[in-house]
């Protein structure tokens, strides 16, 4: 019998041709794989899952400063700063409220220094249009200068415990080598969303997403990846690893 297979979402939504013929899935995934992956995951991140301060709260406010501070920047700088910055601004309210200099001076010395200012920004917008309450619908999220898909994912699925993709760079490292294998990921984002959002266990989307994180960073990692005791090596398309020259 063949194997049973699950595919996710198709390209984005057309309207349906008179033949209503079914649009090609642009990734797709063996259904004993994805149960494989989310059991194994999720067990790896119960062992080995990283007790950081910003997965002690659902604060939408906390998550965001988390997530600007992390981009780009390891997490052992991010921590210190993580809770100076929020002793400080610790509401969107008390954040709209300081000069943007300030800000800036504050964050020193994470660098990247439009972060700061972008975060700054939706503070005032937070404030100004919501009263200082973020909303969680992805559109409104969308709509800030500052808050790209990952950013808006990360929030809805960490501060309002949603089951909303994410796809950041070790996110995308972990889901193509495990199931595509080929190409230059970076190009394959679309398809890799999709994935991202397909494998999400129905209402463990903040554990999942966390796992994934964890995962990327200290097992599939970049340059040496811990092969030989991945617990997804069984179904993995690029087991073993072999980074180039």
């Amino acid at each position: 019998m063949p194997r049973r297979t699950v595919t996710t979402a198709t390209s984005p939504t057309r309207a349906k041709s008179r033949s209503s013929r079914p649009l090609k899935p642009l990734v797709t995934i063996e259904a004993g794989a994805k149960r494989r992956f989310q059991m194994r995951l999720l067990k790896w991140y119960r062992h080995y899952g990283r007790d950081l301060p910003w997965r002690k709260t659902s604060d939408p406010y906390r998550i965001l400063v988390s997530e600007v501070m992390l981009q780009q920047t390891q997490v052992d700088r991010v921590i210190p700063k993580y809770h100076e910055f929020l002793e400080r601004y610790p509401s969107f309210h008390h954040l709209a409220q300081a000069p943007s200099d300030d800000v800036k001076k504050t964050w020193y010395p994470l660098g990247y220094n439009i972060r700061p200012l972008r975060l700054h920004s939706i503070a005032c917008e937070t404030v100004a249009r919501y009263g200082g309450t973020l909303p969680k619908e992805s559109e409104e999220l969308l709509s800030f200068k500052g808050i790209g898909r990952y950013t808006a994912g990360a929030i809805r699925s960490f501060a309002f415990n949603e089951d909303a993709p994410i796809l950041d760079t070790n996110v995308m490292r972990v889901l193509h080598r495990v199931f595509m294998g080929t190409g230059d990921p970076k190009a394959q984002k679309n398809a890799l969303w999709q994935l991202s959002e397909a494998l999400i266990p129905k209402g463990k989307g903040y554990d999942f997403n966390q796992a994934l994180m964890d995962f990327g960073s200290m097992v599939c990692n970049a340059r040496d990846p811990y092969c030989l005791l991945c617990p997804m090596k069984t179904f993995c398309k690029t087991y073993p690893f072999e980074p180039k020259r």
